[in-house]
């Protein structure tokens, strides 16, 4: 069953390559998206109940934590599915497209790559919340980034093709800066041979329960090291402060169903990664260092989104700085542990939620008033 969260998706995306045809693509997508939130909920259920379900030799073996973020993913997904079908047949009666702000005339992508990054995107994301394995996280959360990119340039204007790029470029620093970070939580636990410390199997390297159970092994200025660029690399890509100037432009230039995509599901992926670097330090007794970092960059994607929302009139931009915002308040209620840190649990699954739907209500607005100014929508 694990299997097919990562492959059913991805196997569904290539078909929609393949074949191309408008129909089949839309009507694939909201089934893939129904049988993937099934198969999330009897994961989730199955891991509420204790169990610990494992595929392709422990590469697959979704935590509660995976789990809550893997159905929040595949709920979301299976909302911007079926908005999906209205929206690709909206724009296929569109005759002449204008761009809104500059008046220029643009085309759209091919909506079979549309409808097939959808669910390569899908797939990235059910790899990164269902892996206990920090380099296939890693990798998940890459493939998040090539997958979502096109669906960022999906209208082919001058404006979104410089989202698309501001996006790739801060994003893959981003995450070039989080693959360091792995390297250095490997040297962290490496020891020479009769060194005295924790020689590191090599069917457990990188696995999250090995980390957590040879913590107190591991060299802590090594460690700090790591959860330092663990977290600035997977910061980037989940928007905090000051490294969130890519999300203002994606989310406002991409589709409306991208943009609750974007906001509701892939800025957890990038936390669960933060997240589990967190759990390993607490672990090794480092928990007051990674919490004080988090809280820092808390409260400076609080000061920063709070500066930028004052005065917004572009409504899409203005929930992205809101993103930025909700961000923040899940890193400080991180940082600051305990009951906090489970409020900001229970606050991850209300922004998501709520984000997925007014970015959609945007999508609306945008459809009837042909503005992005939230002082020309009246009624």
């Amino acid at each position: 069953m694990l299997e097919a969260l990562l492959f059913l998706p991805l196997c569904a995306g290539l078909l929609m390559l393949a074949v191309g045809n408008a129909a089949l693509c839309r009507g694939l997508l909201p089934l893939t998206g129904l049988a993937h939130a099934a198969l999330s909920l009897l994961t989730a259920a199955r891991v509420a109940h204790g169990e610990t379900p494992t595929a392709l030799g422990g590469l697959l073996a979704p935590d509660p934590l995976g789990a809550l973020f893997l159905t929040l993913a595949s709920l979301l997904f299976l909302a911007a599915s079926i908005y999906a079908l209205a929206y690709l047949r909206e724009e296929e009666s569109i005759e002449e497209r204008t761009c809104i702000q500059d008046g220029r005339s643009f085309t759209n992508a091919p909506e079979r790559r549309f409808t097939a990054c959808l669910c390569f995107f899908l797939a990235a994301m059910s790899l990164v919340t269902t892996t206990p394995h920090l380099g296939a996280l890693w990798v998940g959360i890459e493939a998040t980034t090539l997958s979502s990119a096109p669906l960022i340039y999906f209208h082919r204007h001058q404006r979104s093709l410089e989202a698309t790029w501001k996006y790739l470029i801060i994003c893959s620093v981003g995450i070039a800066l989080a693959l360091l970070g792995n390297i250095l939580l490997s040297v962290a636990f490496y020891a020479p041979a009769g060194g005295g410390g924790s020689e590191m199997p090599a069917g457990d390297m990188n696995q999250m329960g090995w980390f957590i159970q040879h913590a107190h092994t591991a060299a802590q200025p090594w460690l700090k090291a790591a959860f330092i660029f663990l977290l600035v690399g997977y910061g980037t890509k989940m928007g905090l402060a000051p490294l969130h100037n890519w999300l203002p432009d994606a989310h406002s230039q991409a589709p409306s169903l991208v943009s609750a995509l974007l906001s509701g599901a892939l800025l957890n992926c990038a936390l669960l990664g933060i997240l589990r670097g967190h759990q390993i330090t607490l672990a090794a007794g480092l928990g007051g260092f990674s919490g004080g970092l988090l809280v820092f960059f808390g409260l400076l994607s609080l000061i920063t989104a709070a500066i930028f929302i004052v005065g917004q009139g572009h409504y899409k931009r203005l929930l992205a700085y809101s993103s930025v915002e909700h961000m923040g308040i899940l890193a400080l209620g991180t940082g600051l542990g305990g009951l906090a840190a489970q409020g900001a649990l229970l606050h991850a699954v209300c922004h998501s939620l709520t984000k997925c739907m007014l970015f959609l209500l945007a999508g609306n607005i945008l459809a009837r008033y042909h503005t992005f100014s939230s002082y020309d929508v009246r009624g």
